[in-house]
């Protein structure tokens, strides 16, 4: 089953599912959002827009999402408040914007979703600016640790809704302009992690991806 059919099929019931749980990382992932007018921020794989009551007015926000049936709920959601967003069908793998269109990116829920997440990191280095920054949510594995049942569910899990086996470090090399600003646990055992990056201010820079962490 692909991920478009599977969210089609979740979208009626994805906030009864996921909002709870995702909630408080949302809000504290977004609580220092660059408020700024003009700013350009992509949430690529936006979903059905839980993550809208956190975004502060005065940016100019654009939301993209694979499947239409996310994407009509989320505009449902834009609709009640008071922060406008631009809202398209397309995929996180391969952005449909120039290099350098954002000034940050929000990835929420969506690195470890994909089949290739080092895709989806790669792209969102792409699109933001030199000195722009990422920031991320989503379920990682911990590189130390063999988490033998979410590797084994994975197969199953991935075609259906989200994977289980993706562990955050082995992405880096696929954006080697991003340096880890932070890299902290949140809950359900640090399994769920937010994450914020910056792409080098230098749009040739070609050195090792930072590692700071404050795990």
């Amino acid at each position: 089953m692909g991920l478009r059919l599977s969210y089609t099929i979740l979208a009626p019931i994805y906030d009864a599912i996921v909002d709870r749980a995702t909630r408080d990382l949302r809000r504290t992932s977004l609580q220092d959002l660059d408020p700024t007018p003009g700013r350009r921020v992509l949430l690529s794989g936006v979903g059905t827009g839980l993550d809208f009551p956190w975004l502060p007015a005065g940016p100019e926000y654009t939301g993209i999402d694979l499947t239409p049936a996310m994407i009509a709920r989320a505009r449902h959601r834009a609709d009640s408040l008071a922060v406008g967003i631009r809202l398209e069908v397309g995929d996180a793998m391969a952005l449909p914007y120039p290099d350098g269109s954002f000034d940050e990116v929000i990835l929420h829920l969506i690195v470890a979703v994909v089949p290739e997440p080092a895709a989806a990191l790669s792209e969102a280095a792409r699109v933001v600016r030199p000195g722009g920054t990422i920031r991320i949510v989503d379920k990682f594995l911990p590189a130390d640790r063999p988490a033998r049942l979410r590797r084994a569910l994975n197969p199953i899990l991935r075609r259906i809704a989200t994977r289980t086996d993706v562990v955050f470090e082995e992405l880096l090399p696929a954006a080697p302009d991003l340096k880890v600003l932070a890299n902290e646990p949140g809950p359900f055992g640090g399994w769920f992690r937010r994450i914020s990056l910056a792409r080098s201010a230098s749009p040739d820079h070609t050195g090792a991806p930072g590692t700071q962490t404050t795990a």
